[in-house]
């Protein structure tokens, strides 16, 4: 069904999303339509480190929104400011037919859509479901399946950028679904991003996010080691980070994201590697990087060891704080 058949939000019946201005033969002035889409509520799930700031933006762009997240203190400020929550995503799907949902894992994604109190019981035809979450591509397909059965258009637009990209509204959205969808869905995806890019059908968006998050974890490995071999050789850390990143070793986990405390302010290694990207997450993605080569028959010879370290940190403590925190790691395990 084409985009222009389906009619979202309560100014649809005039709207055209594609061009998202108002209709001259409607009388009305020829003006952008977010004001006036604005006033259709959107659905958000999942108000975790991302999912908060990414919600906040939304907000900030005019878009009233019905909350809900699994740990109900998470909705407080939400909620005192006045924006609705509600108790189940079956709920959020009764009251908003543009939902975002940002979760943890596949398995948290499946029960959303497709639990018992899942968005899926009270979807309406017409819907426009954008799933944030990192996940299988191979589960984002059966779920715009199961979206698809019930009228309803699924898009998985997982992210990138990290806490300070979601926070500031510049996170990069890979999204993967109907290409004539797209542009309702970049409308929204741009109050929280400053690049929305379409890769293909769905689950490619899925795709980008694996092979980006093993990169960085990749990176992230090897920026820990340089600085910490750099800093036993006996140079001063923010000094080595400085010409790493006026020379050919310079990447995002050196200039932006800095492992080493000490070297840049508002990064979690400055401050005990609380906040920013668990290295449970890390862990997680790296493993559906792995099963995605395994089932493809590709060889991810650094990405299956960078798999195996962030497994190992997790067992002996890290799970909670960043992935930075292999730097930490690394100098406490001198015998690998």
């Amino acid at each position: 069904m084409a985009a222009s058949l389906r009619l979202r939000g309560a100014a649809s019946s005039l709207h055209c999303w594609t061009c998202r201005r108002w209709p001259a033969a409607a009388g009305l002035p020829a003006v952008c339509s977010r004001s006036m889409a604005s006033k259709t509520p959107v659905g958000f799930i999942g108000l975790g480190n991302m999912g908060n700031p990414m919600a906040k933006n939304l907000i900030k762009h005019g878009y009233p929104l019905v909350i809900y997240d699994v740990f109900p203190d998470a909705c407080k400020e939400f909620q005192d400011q006045g924006e609705q929550v509600v108790s189940s995503p079956a709920d959020v799907a009764e009251k908003a037919d543009r939902i975002i949902t940002m979760l943890p894992t596949s398995i948290n994604a499946i029960e959303v859509y497709s639990g018992a109190n899942g968005i899926l019981k009270n979807v309406k035809k017409g819907s426009l479901l954008i799933d944030s979450s990192t996940i299988d591509p191979a589960v984002a397909k059966e779920l715009a399946k199961e979206v698809e059965k019930m009228g309803a258009v699924f898009m998985d637009a997982p992210v990138s950028g990290g806490v300070g990209a979601a926070r500031s509204g510049n996170l990069t959205f890979m999204v993967g679904g109907v290409e004539e969808e797209f542009a309702a869905a970049q409308e929204l995806l741009g109050c929280m991003g400053s690049n929305v890019l379409y890769c293909g059908a769905i689950g490619t968006g899925q795709a980008a996010k694996i092979c980006n998050n093993m990169l960085l974890a990749i990176s992230m490995i090897g920026t820990a080691e340089a600085m910490n071999l750099g800093i036993r050789l006996g140079l001063d850390p923010k000094l080595l980070a400085k010409i790493l990143n006026m020379s050919s070793g310079r990447c995002w986990s050196s200039d932006t994201y800095n492992p080493v405390p000490g070297v840049m302010d508002g990064v979690p290694s400055a401050n005990n590697y609380q906040g920013g990207f668990g290295t449970t997450l890390m862990a997680k993605d790296l493993g559906l990087a792995q099963d995605s080569a395994t089932n493809t028959k590709t060889p991810i010879l650094l990405g299956s060891l960078a798999h195996q370290i962030y497994r190992m940190m997790c067992a002996k403590g890290y799970s909670k704080k960043d992935f930075s925190s292999v730097f930490q790691f690394l100098r406490e395990e001198e015998t690998l």
